[in-house]
C-alpha cells in the first residue's frame, strides 16, 4: 500500500456539493492500494500512520503522534497513487488493485485504524469523485510505502 500522508489544521471531502467527510487537527490520508498487496502490508501502513511522531512537543519538535494529540484522519481512496509514469505519456495503472481489492482494503485500513488505534476516521466515498479542501500544517507531507524495503 502506499499513502500520501498531509499534516492539516482541518479538512473536508465533497461529493456531488455534499460534505461527507470533515476532520479538526490531524491527518489526511490519500491511500492507494496495489495489486500485490497483503493484510500485512495493511496493518504496516495503518500503524505506521497513527504513530508517527510527526506533531510538535513543546519546544516545537516532532515528537508527538497523532494518537498523543488525539488528532482525526481523513481517509481519502486514491488508486492513481499506484500510477506508472515511466513509459510514454499516459500513466499505467496495472499496479494498481481491481476495484474490489481496493475498496476491502481501504474499508479494512479504516477499521484497523477506528478498532486497534481508537482513532476518529472520516471517509471520501471510494470510486467517487471527490474535491477535498485541506489547510495543510506544516507544511509536512509525507509518503508512506508498505513495498519499500525497511532498513
Amino acid at each position: 500500500m502506499r499513502i500520501v500522508l498531509q499534516r492539516v489544521h482541518e479538512a473536508d471531502v465533497t461529493v456531488d456539493k455534499e460534505v461527507v467527510g470533515k476532520i479538526e487537527k490531524g491527518l489526511v490520508l490519500f491511500i492507494g492500494v496495489a495489486a500485490t498487496d497483503t493484510q500485512e502490508d495493511m496493518r504496516y501502513v495503518a500503524d505506521k500512520c497513527a504513530t508517527l511522531r510527526i506533531f510538535p512537543d513543546e519546544q516545537n519538535k516532532m515528537n508527538r503522534s497523532l494518537i498523543d494529540i488525539n488528532g482525526e484522519i481523513l481517509a481519502i481512496s486514491q488508486f492513481t497513487l499506484l500510477g506508472d509514469v515511466s513509459r510514454g505519456r499516459r500513466p499505467s495503472f496495472i499496479n494498481a488493485a481491481d476495484p474490489a481489492k481496493g475498496e476491502k482494503y481501504y474499508e479494512n485500513f479504516i477499521e484497523h485504524l477506528r478498532n486497534e488505534h481508537n482513532l476518529h476516521v472520516e471517509c471520501g466515498r471510494f470510486g467517487a469523485i471527490m474535491d477535498i479542501r485541506i489547510i495543510n500544517d506544516g507544511p509536512v507531507t509525507l509518503v508512506i510505502d508498505s513495498k519499500k524495503p525497511k532498513q
